[in-house]
């Protein structure tokens, strides 16, 4: 079981929490939305819970709880950049469908 982050990820996330002063890592989990059913949720850790299961890539360390594991477990979070856009993208080898505009899935 492992969450992991792309080398171009994990170096985006540490210049991120350097430039806010404080961070322990991120958290990526699932809450239920969208038009596929399951959205991801993505956002900085600076206290960690007990029930976390914390996983660490390319010195980076990413939180999630038992639940949104059952659905993320073996992802790989990558940050891409195409043209003028750049964002976060999820490598989740559980995904059966994806909405359209690639916002919520469904396992």
């Amino acid at each position: 079981m492992a969450i992991t982050l792309s080398e171009t990820a994990a170096r985006h996330v540490s210049q991120f929490i350097s430039k806010r002063g404080k961070g322990l890592g991120i958290r990526l989990g699932v809450k239920t939305s969208g038009c596929s059913g399951m959205a991801y949720k993505l956002e900085f850790v600076d206290v960690a819970n007990d029930e976390d299961i914390a996983f660490e890539s390319h010195g980076v360390k990413v939180f999630t709880d038992a639940k949104s594991l059952a659905y993320i477990d073996g992802t790989e979070l990558d940050y891409t950049k195409e043209g003028l856009n750049e964002g976060f993208k999820f490598n989740n080898p559980n995904v059966k469908n994806e909405c359209g505009c690639g916002e919520s899935f469904n396992v």
